[in-house]
């Protein structure tokens, strides 16, 4: 007799044996398109669960649904990379009892494989998946409803979990390959009508820019990296997801064409940008933990040098062949630094949560050069600043602050500031930087924070790092 794993949700969370205070996790690959949370957390409330530990690798706009089971006790405790939107703005308020655990990637990755981040039941959307079990985000099916491309961050989830429900839009023949997801890790599989609407994956924070000042910068961190001591054959490099981080991207292009330097690979969260290079022979191989758009999703469903990797694999602290410890060079984005080269991602001027921690510290402190991109002010808000409202990224391995008035390199590389000086770029002290920044727009008010802990920062290696508190209106 044909056996198959294919089920109902409300039969796969039965045959589960999830309990009440229980875990359960998802992933975050479709981003602001992601439909499977609220269904699975819907069916969850139907079912009369309450008193669940909802860890996602990130949470985003589209997950303001949970406001409503977390007020009625459905989700009591969250642990994840980031929060945005609404659901972010009313946990900033104090709605929520336990504050919210926020780890990197790479923190997240160690936590699931040593058993400190232990998951009950994860349920992970698919792309594609055949009725045992295969899974992909890539789909198979001529007329497929999505994808997502790697499944980085649901590989820890999918190999530690106690059981594992795989969702997809595409029930394919068996067997489903190449896959991201083995069969031998899965115990239920649920069609639906959509995982996720794939169109949204590169919303967010993830932008082209036309801005003067965006370009300006990129322009200045190519600058920085060209003449860093790092730009030579068979560099590595991953940039973050701002506008001039991306920016830099076609700049340092430029370059390698003209001096005739190729990359070894393209680390991290992969765009269409990246896949350029590499399809035009620049960038030998990428090491895709999350597809960024469209282009990259289909790269990595027909380019055998476009590989998938594990959120383990990509940034864990822990495991001594994780890729960024083979990382040479990192563009990254900030919404705060400080005086001490301490960088925050998590939460904006307003004292409300509204960004993620992602890789930023994992491929900071274990890269090889570091470059932070960032404007000295947006609008009347300073971004180089004393102390930041919240401690991401130590200092310690934030090597280089890029602004429009000036590069600040960290004075334990001193060699990096000789090269740049050497160049003609324009060094220059941080501390004079946030010196200007005051002096265009003041001294801020402080923060309305109160006296609740709504968030707990750990740092990569399991430590809390920092705490995130009320804001009161």
């Amino acid at each position: 007799m044909r056996h198959t794993k294919v089920v109902t949700l409300e039969e796969a969370i039965l045959k589960s044996g999830l309990k009440d205070g229980m875990t359960i996790s998802f992933h975050h690959h479709f981003r602001g398109g992601d439909k499977v949370v609220n269904l699975v957390v819907a069916k969850l409330a139907e079912m009369g669960f309450k008193n669940l530990h909802l860890a996602a690798s990130s949470l985003s706009d589209v997950h303001a649904p949970l406001i409503d089971h977390i007020k009625s006790g459905v989700i009591t405790k969250i642990s994840t990379s980031g929060l945005r939107g609404e659901l972010a703005n009313e946990i900033s308020h104090g709605l929520m009892k336990e504050p919210v655990v926020f780890r990197s990637h790479g923190g997240r990755g160690s936590a699931i494989a040593s058993g400190e981040l232990h998951i009950d039941v994860a349920f992970l959307g698919a792309s594609s998946c055949d009725e045992l079990g295969n899974a992909s985000g890539c789909p198979r099916s001529e007329n497929a409803k999505s994808i997502c491309g790697s499944l980085g961050y649901a590989l820890p989830d999918a190999k530690y979990a106690d059981h594992v429900v795989v969702l997809t839009d595409d029930l394919v023949a068996y067997p489903n390959v190449p896959k991201s997801i083995s069969a031998c890790d899965v115990e239920s599989v649920v069609v639906v009508d959509s995982v996720g609407d794939s169109s949204k994956i590169s919303s967010g924070a993830i932008r082209d820019s036309k801005n003067p000042r965006d370009i300006l910068l990129a322009k200045q961190a190519a600058k920085v990296i060209i003449n860093s001591g790092y730009f030579k054959e068979g560099f590595s490099i991953q940039t973050g997801t701002g506008g001039a981080s991306l920016a830099a991207v076609k700049y340092i292009r430029e370059s390698m064409i003209e001096k005739g330097i190729h990359a070894s690979f393209a680390l991290g969260g992969i765009t269409a940008h990246m896949v350029k290079l590499h399809e035009e022979g620049l960038i030998g191989r990428l090491i895709d933990v999350q597809s960024f758009d469209k282009v990259a999703a289909e790269s990595i469903a027909k380019d055998q040098l476009h590989q998938e990797v594990s959120a383990v694999e990509y940034a864990s602290a822990d495991h001594v062949g994780s890729a960024v410890h083979a990382l040479d060079i990192v563009i990254l984005s900030a919404l705060e630094v400080d005086v001490d080269f301490n960088v925050n991602v998590l939460v904006g001027s307003d004292g409300i949560i509204r960004g993620a921690i992602g890789g930023h510290p994992d491929t900071a402190e274990d890269s090889a050069l570091s470059i932070i991109v960032c404007p000295l002010l947006r609008g009347r808000i300073p971004c180089v600043v004393p102390k930041v409202t919240t401690l991401i990224t130590p200092g310690k391995g934030v090597d280089v602050v890029v602004t429009e008035y000036g590069i600040a390199v960290n004075p334990a590389r001193p060699e990096i500031a000789e090269r740049l000086k050497a160049a003609g770029l324009k060094v220059v002290d941080i501390h004079d930087l946030a010196a200007k920044a005051r002096s265009i727009i003041g001294e801020p008010d402080a923060l309305p924070f109160g006296d609740k802990v709504v968030g707990i920062v750990m740092d990569r290696h399991g430590k809390v790092l920092d705490e995130i508190h009320n804001i009161v209106d």
